[in-house]
């Protein structure tokens, strides 16, 4: 997990500890946290997605659009930090431990990781989607009985969805290989689902665009149809993570 406060965008692991002007009375509740930050590329935006049990943490600028970082992985949360063991990172080749904490407090009604009051997260108001969750790729549609990708094969496409806000991440739990990762603001609404892409590690010229699908749940698959940023045909469905 990464937090960016200077040009270098690299792995920190930072151990817990008491920070004055900082209250611990209260753990950070599952939803979406947004933190902003001036830089040399205009604004830096933090983008924090809390689960009960996963973490996601993405930074980008703005003006011009440039993609900064991700990872994410499985936490567990004690009295004062949240233990986290990674799944995925960007800068994986460089990586040291996939476990480490981040301490945690609140300062003004703001959380503060590590005690970087420089740097409070505000928790965005919570809505509800039918799609919110942890979503695996599994197959090409149209649903015929084939082959399915899920969590016992090393391949992986995540994608999260909670409170308005959306995020895909492709990449290989043996390797820790890391493939991709864009995300941004979403809506799923009478059987439509819209993205407006925010940042995309592959392609910054795609920051902005707006695309609309079809969306069916099926159990616990999800159906999706449309045209891809490319324009050209899709048909994924995604499988409910445990």
């Amino acid at each position: 997990m990464k937090m960016r406060t200077t040009n270098k965008f690299g792995f920190l692991s930072w151990c817990c500890g008491l920070f004055l002007g900082i209250s611990l009375y209260a753990q950070p509740q599952p939803g979406v946290y947004i933190a902003t930050e001036n830089s040399t590329g205009g604004t830096l935006h933090h983008v924090l997605m809390l689960s009960a049990n996963y973490v996601i943490h993405t930074a980008y600028e703005t003006n011009p659009p440039h993609f900064l970082g991700t990872s994410g992985g499985f936490y567990q949360m004690n009295e004062d930090s949240l233990q986290i063991t990674l799944e995925f990172n960007d800068d994986f080749a460089h990586l040291e431990s996939t476990q480490f904490a981040w301490s945690y407090g609140y300062s003004d009604g703001k959380l503060i990781l590590n005690g970087n009051e420089d740097l409070p997260f505000v928790m965005e108001p919570q809505l509800e989607q039918e799609l919110d969750g942890a979503w695996l790729f599994a197959t090409r549609g149209p649903d015929t009985g084939q082959d399915r990708r899920g969590d016992e094969t090393p391949r992986k496409t995540l994608k999260f969805l909670r409170d308005g806000y959306f995020q895909w991440i492709a990449y290989n739990t043996d390797t820790f290989e890391f493939f991709g990762a864009g995300g941004g603001r979403y809506a799923a609404i009478d059987g439509t689902y819209t993205e407006m892409i925010q940042f995309f590690s592959r392609d910054n010229s795609r920051v902005g665009a707006e695309l609309q699908f079809d969306f069916e749940r099926i159990g616990t698959d999800w159906h999706h149809k449309g045209l891809n940023s490319k324009g050209e045909p899709l048909y994924e469905i995604w499988s409910l993570r445990e």
